[in-house]
Order: C-alpha cells, then structure tokens, then sequence
C-alpha cells in the first residue's frame, strides 16, 4: 500500500499533458493526413478532458485524464490522435497513446451537435509492481470510443465520451470524461470544419534553444533532478522538423544519465504563426553511470526512444526572433527507469 500511495505523485506530471493536446496529437496526425493529402495544413480541435476510470470486472476505480487532437476528414468521418491517463488503479498507473483513430460522425440539430464512434490502437505504458519491483510494462492494445460535441456560438466547445481499453494481457477499462475543446481556426459556419485550411509556409526555419526544467523517473517515489538540454532544431518541410540535442537529466536516487536526441517532429503553425504545436518521435543515446551492469543490463550506455509534445509562442513583439518553448520528453527505455522530462527554454530563430 505504501508503494501504491506513492505512485501517486506521478499524477501532477502526467496530468500537465492535458494543456499540450494538440502538440501529441500532430505526431502521428500529420504523418496520416500528409500522406493522404499532401496539400492539406492540419488545423481542427483541440479537446481537453477529464472523468473516471472503471477496471472492468472489479470495484476499483481512478481518475482520468484524456487530451486529442481531431481533424476532418469531411461532413462524416474524422481522425484523431489522443494522450490518455487512466490514474492509479491497484498496482497499475497506466498511461498511452491512441496514435490515429478513425471516426464516423453525424452532424445534427444545424451541425451544432457531432455524435461520432471511432477506433485505434492503444499504445500503453503501465507501472507496476512485481515482487516489490517496478517494472515498465510497454504493449499494444485497442481504444474504442464514442463522443458527443456541442459547439457553441464561439470557438469552444463542449465534450462527452466514453472509452473501452482493451489488452488482451494488461487490464481492460471503461473511462467516462468530460470537458472543453476549442477550434482552431475559425469556422466558416456552424459544426465541424469538414476539410482543413492550409499552411503557407514552413513550421520553422533554424531555431537554437537553451532548457532547464525537471525530470521525473516513472518508478514509485517518482524521483526527480533538475534537467538541461540544448537543442537545433530546422524545419525541412512544410509540417516536417527534425532537431539534434543534447539532454542531461541529471541526478537522482535512480538515474545519472545524459546522452544525444535525434528527432523528427511534425508540426503546425495558427493563431498568425504566434503559435506552433508539435510531435516528435526519435532515437536517444545515453549513458547512466547509475545503470547496474550485469548480463541482462549491460553497461552503463544504452539506446531507447522518445516520444515527445512540444509547444512554441512566438514574436514577443521587441524581438520577432526570439521564442519560448515547452518541451515534454517520455523515455522509454528497456530496464525499467523510463522518464517524463518538462522542459521550459529561450530560442533564437533565424
């Protein structure tokens, strides 16, 4: 019990995705609809919502947290991307990612009402605890979904859904949330945009950024050190970026691990190109001098992935170059130390 209340601390962490929908959204969004239609620009709606987790054939029951991106794909069909946070169940704290789910919709009462069902895979990553040892559970599952959105006379809208997560190994849930969305871009009437507007030029040029922020291990305690990271990062296409950086997690009771990020981020410009939103997805090489070795772990180096949201505000006005950027990191790693990295840092573009 005492480990299980201490899991608890990781909530603070995951639940400060909710504020970045649309930058995880984009990771595997964008991919889907480039490919689909080149010429499109990925705009749509940004949801942010919270409710209650249900494992299904037991009393137990959490908090939930779920956050999407959703894009048209016309008047009946959609695609969406999503982070979902089904809180701390009995020897489960799990989270994941529905990368791309497809949707079918009718829009009724003058589009002002969506009633849509969609389904996707369901990319999870679970802590658990297995003989007093933590251990990051990494699978495949399935996510099915349907949802009612009220759009109201501005740009917010207002959302209820249901989700079921489906294993086949790890637990199966029932969540049910509510909460508030917003467009975008501005409709050109009632509803849903049924085809998105399109980006003129790229996300990003060269940009060079300094980050101090926080680390945060995914292990009961949830220990934590403070985090540095330099970073460029070009634009090569319209919605295409790829960065290089370096990233020092720094130290705590479990970790002491620094190493080199390559990604490649798909992202979006709005609001005049004073905002971008993105996803990124790539390789990191590192080495932790706290990495027991032995002959399951090896050494001290290692390779593993990262997934990450990123979301930039620029031209402050007295310096149009200068921007401002979030960055949220989760490590996967292959011997159980996986981390979540919130980044704040300055950048310069040119």
């Amino acid at each position: 019990m005492a480990a299980y209340l201490e899991v608890r601390t990781r909530s603070c962490y995951s639940g400060l995705l909710s504020c970045f929908l649309g930058s995880l959204a984009y990771l595997f969004l964008l991919l889907l609809l480039s490919v689909v239609d080149p010429a499109a620009a990925i705009a749509g709606e940004l949801f942010g919502l919270y409710g209650v987790t249900n494992k299904i054939d037991s009393p137990y029951h959490s908090f939930a947290y779920q956050v999407e991106y959703r894009e048209g794909l016309g008047e009946n069909f959609a695609a969406s991307a999503s982070y979902l946070n089904e809180g701390h169940l009995p020897n489960h704290h799990r989270d994941g990612l529905a990368p791309i789910m497809l949707w079918g919709r009718v829009n009724v009462l003058d589009r002002r009402l969506s009633l849509a069902v969609g389904a996707g895979p369901y990319l999870y990553a679970d802590t658990t605890l297995i003989n007093g040892v933590a251990k990051d559970d990494h699978d495949v599952g399935g996510l099915i979904s349907a949802s009612a959105t009220l759009y109201t006379k501005s740009r917010f809208l207002l959302q209820g859904r249901v989700n079921w997560v489906a294993t086949g190994r790890s637990m199966d849930t029932f969540t049910a949330l509510v909460g508030l969305g917003y467009q975008l871009d501005p409709p050109l009437s009632p509803g849903p945009l049924p085809t998105p507007p399109r980006q003129r030029e790229r996300t990003t040029d060269n940009e060079l950024s300094v980050y101090v922020g926080q680390t945060v291990v995914n292990n009961p305690g949830s220990p934590k050190s403070v985090a540095t990271c330099i970073e460029y990062r070009r634009g090569l296409l319209r919605y295409l970026d790829v960065s290089a950086a370096w990233l020092n997690e720094g130290d705590n009771d479990l970790i002491r691990r620094n190493g080199a990020l390559a990604q490649f981020w798909l992202a979006r410009a709005f609001l005049d190109e004073k905002l971008s939103l993105g996803g990124g997805f790539g390789g990191y090489f590192a080495i932790d001098k706290r990495k027991v070795t032995n002959s399951d772990q090896g050494g001290t180096g290692f390779a593993s992935g990262v997934i990450s949201v990123t979301a930039s505000v620029r031209d402050f006005g007295f310096n149009p170059d200068l921007s401002l950027r979030f960055i949220m990191n989760r490590i996967v790693t292959n011997y159980d130390k996986d981390t979540d990295i919130f980044l704040l840092g300055l950048g310069y573009r040119f």
